[in-house]
């Protein structure tokens, strides 16, 4: 059980840090805001979420 909680732990951080690596090297116009919802949506979901709301901020804003 710890052991899980640590991976998802590891995975959150990670994620937290891949958006914060975007958001540092892409315009301003693509940033994708650093909050709980988008960092848990990339740690349950990983590279297909990030994706996803990269597409998203892109189209529609």
């Amino acid at each position: 059980m710890l052991k899980k909680l640590l991976k998802l732990f590891k995975k959150f951080v990670m994620s937290f840090f891949m958006l914060y690596g975007y958001n540092v090297l892409v315009p301003a116009v693509a940033i994708i805001p650093i909050n709980l919802i988008t960092v848990l949506l990339i740690t349950f979901f990983s590279i297909p979420a990030f994706i996803f709301l990269i597409i998203i901020r892109l189209v529609v804003y």
